[in-house]
């Protein structure tokens, strides 16, 4: 019988380890998770570190032998944890970012144990069968036609890419599948505002149809496509011999929250033959709540919607999903033959393949944490905490108003709210330069870094009809209208120190 070192027990214990060891380091973890969960709101949300401090403490050459686990968990509590920043913490209103659940959390870590591969059925037959589910249950939130299909995504990026890519082939057919752009003989073009998010531009670009040949449409004063300037410029490329294909609403955008008019869209996408695709990745799940529900009137109308699980279903990243109103016309576009993988099933639900209707083959068990999360909390819970949000973001505009030394910069859509700081020399003055405007605009941005400096509230930033606004965005269930009270008075704070360190 060959014996085995120590050594290559080790080794292997590592990789195989004993149902002891497993729940040992299990029940580290876990622990850790709930202290963190329990301090959040206490910890300072952005780390006052640098890369070159981060590297010293974290670089090492590749470990020939292995460590144990409770050093590791060691690292990453004592450098990882401190030098990252806490997007779960309740004044983290930066970009569109969730703070996951627990219940998520788990999921996460049972899906990664099965380790199942989602491209198809035969695959992972109850896997499959979940995220067909999940998906149901989104299509039930949005008021989708029970015909529509969808997958689970890495994010919305990738989603925008596939809806274009889908809409390129019911346009084009498979010539430009089989030859590439030259084929098709006039220039494509698809319509945007200037307030759709830039992976669409990036999508164009990436597909061949170039960033030229995306249009962009006027906005109205709430930040919203102007439909009748969507009308005139496609009249224009039509009269210039171009071929419209494509419109992008979007329901919440990336910089106020704005919905587009989504029922307007689609009656001019019907009248004119486009393909009409909605960025819902930020605003969709609004909809659960009831008093945002009216603004998504007419988004089942979509060929196409592009969701983010991972922002207001406050599920941990990665997962974005994509909805295909007719789902048989985005399976022409992505269906290849392979032998590899050369289906034999013959029963249609078996046969099903994911790779049918998106770029991916090999998909992680996204649908896991997207099931657990609404089976465990309800859609009511999570709409209860979505109206929350909506609320906070409403107070905070209130207080604004009302305030002498801010002014907001946009109407509160859904949850983000624009706004800037007004020095003592702007309040009261009847008209402002545009030498002023630049000042103000260099003075909120110096305020916006010391803000998040300071740890104790974290905004991003965004351009409002050309100016630097304070942009703050709540997707979060632990927030609460005190912390916007609580951000309102650490802007002033920073806005002191800014004022303190010129002087």
């Amino acid at each position: 019988m060959t014996s085995i070192s120590p050594d290559q027990r080790g080794a292997r214990d590592a990789l195989d380890p004993s149902p002891a060891t497993i729940r040992d380091m299990g029940t580290a973890a876990l622990e850790w998770v709930a202290a963190y969960h329990d301090s959040i709101r206490d910890l300072p949300i952005a780390p006052r570190t640098s890369a070159a401090a981060l590297r010293q403490r974290l670089a090492e050459p590749l470990p020939v032998e292995g460590r144990d686990f409770a050093e590791l968990l060691e690292i990453f509590r004592d450098v990882i944890v401190p030098g990252s920043r806490h997007n779960g913490h309740p004044r983290f209103f930066g970009y569109v970012s969730a703070p996951g659940t627990a219940v998520a959390s788990v999921a996460d870590l049972l899906a990664s144990a099965l380790n199942a591969n989602l491209p198809a059925w035969r695959s992972a037959p109850a896997p499959v069968e979940l995220e067909h589910v999940a998906i149901d249950w989104i299509k039930e939130a949005l008021g989708c036609d029970p015909g529509a299909r969808g997958l689970f995504m890495s994010g919305g990026s990738m989603a925008n890419l596939a809806a274009l890519a889908a809409a390129r082939h019911r346009h084009c057919g498979d010539a430009v599948a089989e030859q590439g752009a030259s084929a098709h003989p006039a220039p494509l073009r698809l319509y945007v505002s200037g307030e759709t998010h830039h992976s669409i531009h990036k999508a164009a670009a990436l597909l061949g149809i170039g960033r030229a040949n995306v249009r962009e449409v006027a906005v109205d004063a709430h930040r919203r496509m102007d439909v009748e300037d969507l009308v005139r410029r496609i009249e224009e490329d039509r009269a210039a011999g171009a071929e419209p294909f494509f419109v992008v609403a979007t329901a919440g955008t990336v910089s106020t929250g704005a919905v587009d008019p989504l029922s307007e869209i689609a009656e001019v996408a019907r009248r004119y033959g486009l393909w009409m695709h909605v960025d819902a990745c930020y605003g969709g799940f609004a909809r659960l709540a009831p008093s945002a529900r009216p603004l998504f009137d007419g988004l089942a109308e979509a060929d196409s919607i592009s969701l983010d699980p991972h922002k207001w279903l406050y599920l941990p990243a990665d997962c974005g999903c994509l909805i295909y109103r007719d789902p048989e016309t985005a399976r022409a576009a992505f269906t290849l033959d392979a032998e590899y993988i050369r289906v034999t099933q013959t029963e249609p639900a078996e046969a099903f393949a994911f790779w049918d209707y998106g770029p991916d083959l090999s998909r992680r068990f996204r649908a896991l944490k997207v099931w657990m999360l609404l089976a465990h909390a309800g859609a009511r819970a999570i709409g209860e905490a979505i109206e929350s949000n909506l609320d906070c973001a409403r107070h905070v505009a209130d207080l604004v108003e009302a305030s002498d030394d801010f002014e907001m910069l946009a109407p509160v859509g859904l949850s983000i709210f624009c706004f800037r700081y007004l020095p003592p020399s702007a309040r009261n003055a009847t008209t402002r330069t545009a030498a002023d405007e630049e000042e103000i605009d260099r003075l909120n941005e110096r305020i916006l870094v010391s803000l998040q400096q300071a740890g104790s509230s974290y905004l991003s930033n965004a351009s409002v009809g050309g100016r630097f606004a304070l942009r703050g965005c709540v997707v979060n269930y632990r927030t609460t209208r005190a912390d916007m009270e609580v951000l309102l008075d650490d802007v002033r704070r920073a806005a002191k120190q800014v004022a303190g360190d010129a002087g």
